[in-house]
């Protein structure tokens, strides 16, 4: 049962690269701030504000993995959903693309900071392979996808797990809310570097929300819905490795 559940959890992972590879070929217009984008002074700022939760984030994960050094696999998984998931790109009706976050996985194995690393490491690779962001930008897109995120998305779970809901309905509304916040981030910092100039900010701000929000909303549901599909894969097969992880333990 236990290689059954192996070969299932594959399964869903290498749908999903498909999907993405088949898809990987068209012209790339993301939700990551593009290369160059960002006035200089906001992208530096960023990317200040962002090194404290990366290193904060590669302590955390030494300190796990010297605990556990059998979550390394666990680990690259989480990695790799986050990269499969946001590397997906769906046209919106607005001529940009909206795309799934994945964060919300990893955050609910490892936490927050753990996850922040991670995420960076996913939005490198993006920039460097898939031209999604860039390099100047990493700093900000960084910080929406890989701090507010899943820092997003560990209060709405803790919060869940708190009220008693089930373990099913907080992982989902981890994931789903924390995509969302995301996006609402980018539109923050998008506002902040352009204003619009009648109405300034927020003027700005609700026209960027608006055109995420038609695509989002129903992506952000669905990544929900996946991110519980595979958490569950992982409890029935994987109990060897998530048994040393207090967030799933409380679902056992």
């Amino acid at each position: 049962m236990k290689r059954k559940g192996k070969w299932a959890l594959l399964i869903t992972v290498l749908g999903l690269t498909g999907y993405f590879w088949t898809n990987s070929y068209e012209k790339a217009y993301a939700m990551h701030i593009m290369e160059g984008f960002l006035p200089f002074g906001w992208a530096v700022f960023w990317w200040v504000i962002t090194l404290p939760f990366i290193i904060f984030g590669l302590r955390s994960i030494q300190n796990k993995l010297k605990e556990y050094p059998e979550m390394k696999t666990m680990l690259g998984l989480s990695g790799a959903f986050a990269f499969v998931l946001s590397a997906l790109k769906i046209p919106s009706v607005t001529g940009s693309c909206s795309h799934p976050t994945g964060v919300g996985l990893g955050t609910i194995l490892f936490g927050p900071t753990a996850m922040s690393v991670l995420g960076t490491i996913v939005l490198l690779f993006q920039s460097l392979l898939l031209a999604h962001g860039g390099l100047t930008t990493l700093g900000a897109n960084a910080f929406s996808m890989a701090v507010v995120g899943p820092f997003i998305a560990y209060a709405i779970f803790k919060v869940g797990r708190k009220l008693n809901m089930s373990f099913a309905v907080s992982v989902f509304l981890a994931a789903m809310l924390g995509d969302l916040g995301t996006y609402i981030m980018t539109s923050i910092q998008l506002s902040l570097a352009f204003p619009a100039e009648v109405g300034g900010f927020f003027a700005s701000f609700a026209k960027f929300v608006s055109i995420f929000g038609l695509t989002q909303i129903p992506l952000a549901i669905s990544e929900g819905l996946l991110t519980v599909i595979v958490m569950n894969l992982l409890l029935k097969y994987n109990q060897s490795e998530l048994h040393l992880i207090n967030n799933v333990k409380e679902a056992s």
